[in-house]
């Protein structure tokens, strides 16, 4: 039991530095404020993580091992337009679980060297997914457009969805934490990252992406206020 009970801390300081990070933003929470949350000493803090940036380390090493899962593609078989879509579905949605890394990506990026370096992979890796995903629509004859365009999409396609949330928090502040409107959010920013590829898809394909297209916009013209 004695072995177990500083992880299960370690884990608890984890999980809330990650909900204050989120709803506070990174810069504005100290190790004293974790420590108050905690109910714990400053000592008992220190005891598990160096520092805030060792919090922030931890926290980007669960992330980095989830967002390695999304960016699988399918085994023995090319991707449809579904699958495009579930797999921006599943990205949004561990972009807001992690918000604060999106938010607060230039401050964190400049005195961070190990965020800077493995988030230029993680964007890389996300561009190389969306360019694969578009070149396996080519193959099925559901999508026309040269190497170039494809270059162009995917990169668009990435720059959209990292940023999307920064888009969203300066269209609207105050409604940022409410959940029905971040849910809105995340479809209208998988809406609008999948619209990059739109108007290159052809045939019955086309004919799916029109009809999910108009399912979205009319869930959040519902959802709307």
């Amino acid at each position: 039991m004695l072995q177990k009970a500083p992880r299960r801390t370690r884990e608890r300081i984890l999980e809330l530095s990650l909900r204050l990070f989120n709803e506070f933003g990174e810069p504005n929470i100290t190790t004293t404020v974790i420590a108050e949350e905690m109910n714990i000493s400053p000592g008992n803090l220190y005891y598990h993580f160096r520092n805030k940036d060792d919090i922030v380390n931890s926290i980007f090493v669960q992330f980095e091992a989830e967002i390695e899962r999304i960016l699988q593609v399918p085994d023995g078989r090319r991707s449809n337009i579904e699958d495009v879509w579930l797999y921006l579905h599943l990205m949004f949605e561990l972009i807001w679980r992690y918000r604060f890394f999106y938010r607060d990506l230039n401050d964190l990026l400049s005195r961070n060297r190990k965020l800077e370096l493995h988030f230029k992979q993680i964007l890389a890796h996300k561009i190389k997914v969306a360019k694969q995903l578009c070149e396996d629509l080519r193959s099925e004859k559901s999508l026309e457009a040269s190497d170039t365009a494809i270059d162009a999409m995917a990169t668009n396609m990435v720059v959209v969805a990292t940023y999307w949330l920064s888009y969203e928090y300066v269209r609207n502040p105050r409604k940022y934490t409410e959940q029905q409107s971040m849910a809105d959010a995340l479809a209208r920013g998988c809406y609008q990252v999948l619209s990059q590829i739109g108007p290159y898809l052809r045939n019955e394909t086309h004919l799916l992406f029109q009809k999910l297209s108009e399912e979205y916009l009319k869930k959040i013209t519902r959802s709307a206020p």
